[in-house]
């Protein structure tokens, strides 16, 4: 049985589902609602992106969202310290941008494999 403090014990993630690139990009500079690190999903670009001021795609494909560039790192941890995300929200991403069949971007397929 499951104690009260285990029963509660989850964490949240956000998802939002835009139709372009561009629109996911203006949103994460206007909507509040979008908090640093939530995940972008924009289906018919397929392309899953991380909310920022700004938004960075963990798929191949980007649109209009930023790519990363590759600086080496070989760890998760070495990829998003720089820039602040929660490592958590980085593999959420990844996990959704790969049960949706999209090609994730080298750079977060080296730091963060499949299992």
């Amino acid at each position: 049985m499951l104690t009260h403090s285990e029963r509660f014990a989850f964490r949240t993630h956000r998802a939002h589902v835009l139709a372009t690139t561009g629109n996911a990009y203006d949103a994460c500079q206007v909507d509040s609602m979008i908090c640093k690190g939530d995940t972008l999903i924009i289906l018919d670009e397929g392309v899953v992106g991380l909310a920022w001021a700004w938004p960075v795609a963990v798929t191949t494909a980007a649109g209009h969202l930023h790519k990363l560039g590759d600086a080496g790192a070989l760890t998760l941890a070495e990829l998003v310290a720089p820039l602040e995300f929660d490592e958590t929200d980085v593999r959420t991403a990844i996990i959704v941008a790969r049960a949706l069949g999209f090609a994730i971007d080298p750079v977060f397929a080296r730091a963060c494999p499949a299992e």
